[in-house]
C-alpha cells in the first residue's frame, strides 16, 4: 500500500483546461471612398398666430434725418403668411461631413439706418465677421459671448468703413450691441462646421448636403430650438418645413 501511495503522489496531475478562445475583433467597415453624392434640403419656416407688434424706441435728434424718429425692434421679422425671416437652419452632424462643394461667402454685419442688418446671421466659429458702416453716423459694434464675455468692441465712425473681426473658436451665440444707439441689436449663431444657412424674408431656405440621414436643427433667438430627421438621396430634393406658434415666443434678448 505504501508503494501504491508513492506512485500516486508521483503521477502528474492533469493540465488545467485551456481558456476559451478570444473571438477575433469585429471587422470595421471602411469609410466610403469615391466622389461625394449630393442632394438638397429645402423648406419654409413659419410662425402661426398673430405676431406681437414690434416695440419701437425713440431715436435722437442727431440721427433722425438718417434713421427716422422711431427705431423698430427687429428681433422678430415676420412676413406674409407667417414667413419667419432670419431663422438659422443647420445640420447637427455637420462636423462629420466632407466639405461643401462651394465655400459660403464671408458673413457680413452692416450698420444701416441705425439697425444691424441682418438682425441674425450664421457663421463659422473661429472665422471672421465683416463689419460695415453704411450710415453717415458714428456707430460701434460690441460683441459678447456667454455671460458678458467680451469678444470685441470697435468704433466705426465713418460711412463706408469696413473692419474684420474674429469670432470665438467655440461654437455658440454672440450678442451684438451698439453703445451709441442702444436699440441696435443683432445675434450671430456660430458652428464648428459649414452646414448652416438662414431663412430669407419669405421664410424659405435651401441647403446642399451629402446624401444620407441628417438631423436638421432650427434655431431662432426668441423661440425654442427644435430638430427634424431627414434622409436625402443623391440628386433629390427633400422638402421639410418648420412651424412655431406665437405662444412659444420669448422676450427679445432672452434666447439661449
Amino acid at each position: 500500500p505504501a508503494l501504491l501511495l508513492a506512485a500516486s503522489a508521483c503521477r502528474e496531475s492533469p493540465p488545467p483546461p485551456a481558456p476559451p478562445a478570444t473571438p477575433p475583433p469585429a471587422a470595421v467597415a471602411p469609410r466610403p471612398t469615391g466622389p461625394v453624392k449630393w442632394g438638397e434640403i429645402e423648406g419654409r419656416v413659419l410662425l402661426t398666430g398673430k405676431p406681437p407688434q414690434a416695440p419701437s424706441a425713440p431715436t435722437t435728434a442727431t440721427v433722425a434725418s438718417v434713421c427716422g424718429d422711431q427705431a423698430e425692434d427687429r428681433s422678430l421679422v415676420v412676413g406674409g403668411e407667417g414667413a419667419l425671416a432670419h431663422a438659422v437652419v443647420s445640420l447637427q452632424d455637420g462636423a462629420a461631413l466632407p466639405e461643401p462643394e462651394t465655400a459660403a461667402p464671408p458673413p457680413v454685419l452692416d450698420q444701416k439706418q441705425c439697425h444691424y442688418e441682418p438682425p441674425a446671421l450664421a457663421a463659422k466659429a473661429g472665422g471672421e465677421l465683416l463689419l460695415r458702416n453704411s450710415d453717415p453716423l458714428v456707430h460701434n459694434v460690441r460683441a459678447q459671448a456667454g455671460t458678458n464675455r467680451s469678444v470685441f468692441n470697435v468704433a466705426m465712425p465713418l460711412e463706408g468703413m469696413t473692419l474684420r473681426r474674429p469670432l470665438p473658436a467655440e461654437p455658440g451665440t454672440v450678442q451684438v450691441r451698439c453703445d451709441v444707439h442702444p436699440w441696435m441689436r443683432a445675434v450671430v449663431r456660430t458652428f464648428n462646421h459649414p452646414y448652416f444657412t438662414t431663412t430669407a424674408p419669405d421664410g424659405r431656405f435651401r441647403m446642399r448636403v451629402p446624401e444620407g440621414a441628417h438631423t436638421l436643427v432650427f434655431w431662432h433667438d426668441r423661440l425654442p430650438e427644435t430638430s427634424r430627421t431627414v434622409t436625402v438621396r443623391a440628386g433629390e430634393t427633400v422638402q421639410i418645413d418648420q412651424t412655431w406658434g406665437v405662444e412659444a415666443l420669448r422676450q427679445a434678448g432672452s434666447g439661449k
